[in-house]
């Protein structure tokens, strides 16, 4: 590997590995193991690898989020791949800015290091299944029709997402709306689709924090802690 490559520069200068030393590896949607950092050349790094079992899979919850500020929609991919979701779906929502979907983050496939950014925290290698620019009727195609269907709403949820039934066995798909919130539109679209609108408390949450806060609430609801 060149010396110049981020993750030879990562082992070099953050982690301090020097000849002989171990570290942790895996291929992206592969296996993880140990690597040894073997020899150190003025232009490159030598490895050695040493591959266990693939990781578990992802958890069953697929998430619909309403088209954000790209610097919102970092975080959420970042801090959603560490936390398990097995799914994103970024839709057009009604009430969302229409050229956030003209970033770089989308067009240019920035997403993609987002995600692996979060799966490096985890210590794990998958990823998770991700579309953009979708419809929310789209989006809501790409999950399994027998999923329990959550939506989060500050203003006409009662109730609270934190104190439903345990959920083990069953998969989820939570949706947020634009950092705007839904449209009447849209309410009426889910509640004919079956999601139950839910609510985090009283206080109005980032999308990031909200995003984060749920898909705990859903992990615990699965008994996946």
């Amino acid at each position: 590997m060149p010396r110049a490559d981020p993750r030879a520069r990562h082992l070099l200068d953050v982690l301090r590995r020097h000849e002989g030393d171990p570290f942790d590896a895996g291929l992206i949607n592969g296996p993880r193991g140990k690597g040894r950092l073997e020899k150190i050349s003025p232009s490159t790094l030598t490895f050695s690898f040493a591959w266990g079992e693939p990781p578990p899979s992802l958890d069953p919850i697929m998430l619909l989020i309403g088209l954000p500020r790209p610097q919102t929609a970092r975080k959420i991919l970042q801090e959603a791949t560490s936390l398990g979701v097995g799914a994103l779906h970024f839709f057009t929502a009604e009430k969302a800015e229409p050229s956030y979907a003209q970033s770089t983050l989308w067009t240019g496939g920035e997403w993609r290091r987002h995600l692996v950014a979060g799966a490096e925290q985890a210590f794990c290698t998958r990823l998770p299944g991700l579309t953009h620019g979708l419809t929310l009727s789209a989006a809501l195609e790409k999950t399994p029709p027998s999923a329990a269907r959550l939506a989060l709403d500050n203003y006409e949820a009662t109730a609270s997402l934190g104190h439903g039934q345990p959920l083990a066995g069953s998969s989820v798909v939570l949706a947020l709306g634009s950092e705007r919130g839904w449209s009447d539109a849209e309410r009426d679209f889910l509640r004919a689709k079956n999601f139950s609108l839910v609510h985090l408390g009283s206080r109005v949450l980032r999308t990031e924090t909200a995003v984060v806060a749920a898909v705990a609430l859903v992990k615990a609801r699965l008994k996946l802690f």
